[in-house]
């Protein structure tokens, strides 16, 4: 594969999904974020530098605070927030906006796909990010739903699908 295609992007479930909701403290979450840094490592150690975000709430959070710990240890990681509309963080709590807002000001690129949002936005950016990349991590619970049909649209473009299992 030429380094042009070593792109990874990701999917996961937001807190709605997650056994541990909004506690990211919880045993099953932290295990989940040390399996999702070893995915991550693995991607690095295959030539994998360039990772895109979608910047949901929940697990795409998570991802991209991961890929800034890894690039903290390989200066050469490219942290691409892919933001699917300007205001989606509007309703979101102070501190989740203060969060989105610093992971945007530590990504090497910021890319707005849109003013504002749309029933298919979500659907856009994951297509988006889906076109430019080779290998999608998932962190999946098994259920029906976004997750789930990144995935698949995923695996029809060919790209290689890591999952991480919650």
């Amino acid at each position: 594969m030429d380094e042009e295609n070593k792109t990874c992007c990701f999917t996961g479930h937001r807190p709605a999904k997650l056994p541990w909701g909004y506690n990211e403290t919880d045993p099953r979450c932290l295990a989940m974020c040390e399996e999702l840094r070893a995915r991550l490592e693995e991607a690095y150690l295959s030539g994998y530098r360039h990772f895109l975000c979608g910047m949901a709430l929940g697990c795409d959070m998570l991802f991209a605070e991961a890929v800034l710990s890894l690039r903290a240890r390989h200066p050469d990681v490219f942290l691409e927030a892919v933001v699917p509309c300007a205001d989606q963080p509007n309703r979101w709590t102070r501190p989740q906006r203060q969060r989105y807002n610093r992971i945007l000001d530590s990504s090497n690129k910021v890319t707005i796909l849109q003013v504002a949002y749309t029933p298919d936005c979500m659907l856009r950016r994951n297509r988006h990010m889906i076109g430019r990349s080779s290998l999608l991590i998932a962190c999946y619970n098994g259920q029906p739903g976004g997750t789930r049909s990144t995935m698949q649209y995923a695996m029809r473009a060919g790209l290689t699908v890591l999952t991480v299992e919650i």
